[in-house]
């Protein structure tokens, strides 16, 4: 889909590489057709899906984003100075937390570039980035960053050095090789500073996926919500509940939504029969030790420079650099 730029007036230049709805209702469909019925996590991300998320990392049990925003606060002229003079392109910009910490200590960065599903809640952040740090230039970028990134498509990082940053722990949504696959395909960016959420016991991970008010839950049920908005299916909520589990044989939390009663949900011409029990996963979410996640990003062919990590040793930040 060739980039379009926003039309109304607004500071912030958007290049619009939105999958069509087509490509969301075949995903959908290939999905809810397999033995272990799966959604991508990337589609938990509608303008909804991202405020939900962005309730879940206030949340007294969801550690990560308060313990990567110490870290960040803690370690800010370092990772500043892995910057350096580049244009900072964030993967999954969310609600811009984080890079406001960054670009307060780095001030040398003039160029920030959000890439993001969620359009309008980029957009949103971009504004007000530009609004709150006076002379940056905020560029939205709206593409699934798991795919190849459309570099050659956006003129302001043509012939100017990037740095990637990729904060949270979405890095865990992905099954160990295909982290390696996501770092090669990256790898277009430079150097990268990467969240990586660090293997801990059940009882503080458990909670922190599926909180005590619920919010967890409805952000993944959002999703069933959102494919009967835009594609027209006809999930009943009320007949399915949220589930979240440690595996710690696989060191991954497993999220899934699971069906209350035998039913059949029509999406258009199509009918999906679920048993009750059965499940549909939404994310797997891996944690990794600090030595395990750099094996990783050696064979993807980054050199593992430096990792910052909190006093109790529950979340990390990597910089790799390129081999």
């Amino acid at each position: 889909m060739p980039p379009t730029s926003q039309t109304k007036p607004s500071p912030v230049k958007l290049y619009d590489f939105h999958p069509p709805v087509e490509d969301f209702r075949s995903a959908v469909l290939r999905g809810l057709s397999q033995p272990q019925k799966t959604l991508s996590p990337k589609f938990l991300y509608d303008k909804r899906g991202s405020e939900l998320f962005d309730a879940i990392c206030q949340l007294p049990e969801y550690y990560l984003t308060r313990t990567e925003m110490a870290i960040l606060r803690t370690y800010a002229e370092d990772v500043a100075a892995a910057l350096d003079h580049r244009v900072l392109v964030e993967l999954g910009s969310g609600s811009s937390q984080k890079i406001r910490i960054l670009l307060d200590a780095a001030p040398q960065v003039t160029t920030y570039v959000g890439v993001d599903i969620s359009r309008q809640h980029l957009q949103e952040a971009c504004a007000a980035l530009m609004q709150d740090f006076g002379g940056l230039d905020a560029i939205a970028v709206c593409a699934d960053y798991t795919q190849p990134l459309p570099i050659a498509a956006i003129p302001e990082l043509q012939n100017r050095p990037t740095i990637g940053f990729f904060p949270g722990s979405s890095i865990g949504n992905l099954e160990p090789a295909e982290v390696i696959s996501f770092l090669k395909t990256v790898a277009v960016l430079g150097d990268l500073i990467v969240g990586v959420d660090l293997k801990k016991s059940a009882a503080i991970l458990e909670p922190a996926y599926d909180d005590a008010q619920g919010v967890s839950a409805a952000f993944a049920l959002n999703v069933l919500e959102r494919i009967n908005r835009e594609l027209g299916a006809d999930f009943d909520l009320t007949q399915f509940e949220y589930r979240a589990h440690y595996n710690e044989d696989q060191g991954r939390i497993e999220m899934a939504i699971a069906s209350l009663c035998d039913q059949t949900v029509r999406l258009g011409n199509a009918e999906i029969s679920f048993r009750q029990g059965e499940t549909l996963r939404t994310e797997h979410s891996y944690k990794y030790t600090v030595d395990e996640f750099q094996l990783l990003a050696m064979e993807a062919g980054f050199k593992p420079v430096q990792v910052w990590t909190d006093e109790n040793q529950l979340f990390s930040l990597h910089h790799l650099k390129q081999i």
